[in-house]
């Protein structure tokens, strides 16, 4: 019985999401064809972004909790890092980070008609099982972080769905901490997967735990970095 009520909701909530896309995709696609506000234009996107994340989670009947504040000072410039469990970590970060972003995103979603447009705009792109478009997604985050916008990076790659709290990091985002002196930014998203498994979904509380910036030294290396980052993760995890 709990399984189907789960099922129904999550059906639900395709509505939901499919009603929100149709209602802000317009908007995201005027803000881009006409770039009204020109340099303001990701940060007019980003706030479309934080009004669809509030609108999905009062409709989820899920609060999305802050456990532990983030130290990022007002306008500054990050690469933020997660784990990725769930569906829901994409607004969970959207709705949480107070600074403006870009996703790194899988290529072939820019290969959608029309939503691919916003896709390319919205976010940057990259195919990880080729080396040629990894290296041009490590020059795009670095042209974006040049440019004052943050870049956010699950660096599991795809979503865990194993019984592991992690899967192994790709080095991207701690290759770029190094090359560009950002600092990297950990949040770690707990409890996202037991709300949503597949196509079942139920109410309930995301919490999402920040940690102090990591600034690269001299030496750091990827693997270093790597590593610090994965231990925070994996503390924020399994601490209760």
């Amino acid at each position: 019985m709990i399984s189907l009520l789960k099922t129904i909701f999550g059906i639900y909530a395709a509505l939901v999401i499919s009603v929100v896309i149709i209602i802000c995709v317009p908007f995201y696609f005027i803000l881009f064809s006409t770039n009204i506000f020109g340099k303001n234009t990701p940060h007019a996107a980003h706030k479309i972004s934080y009004g669809m994340a509030k609108t999905l989670f009062i409709f989820y009947l899920i609060r999305v909790k802050i456990k532990r504040p983030h130290q990022l000072q007002k306008g500054g410039v990050y690469i933020f890092v997660s784990n990725h469990t769930s569906l829901l970590d994409v607004p969970v970060c959207a709705l949480v980070t107070p600074v403006t972003f870009r996703y790194l995103s899988k290529e072939e979603l820019v290969r959608i008609p029309f939503f691919g447009y916003i896709i390319r705009k919205l976010y940057l792109s990259v195919n990880r099982k080729d080396e040629a478009s990894r290296a041009r997604s490590i020059e795009k985050m670095k042209q974006s972080l040049h440019d004052g916008i943050s870049v956010y990076l699950f660096p599991e790659g795809t979503r865990n769905k194993t019984n592991l709290p992690l899967k192994n990091f790709y080095d991207g985002a701690f290759k770029l901490s190094i090359e560009t002196g950002i600092p990297l930014v950990v949040m770690t998203i707990r409890n996202s997967s037991g709300l949503l498994n597949e196509f079942k979904l139920q109410p309930g509380v995301i919490e999402c735990l920040w940690n102090k910036p990591i600034y690269p030294k001299p030496e750091d290396s990827t693997e270093s970095l790597k590593e610090q980052v994965r231990l925070m993760m994996l503390k924020d995890l399994t601490h209760q």
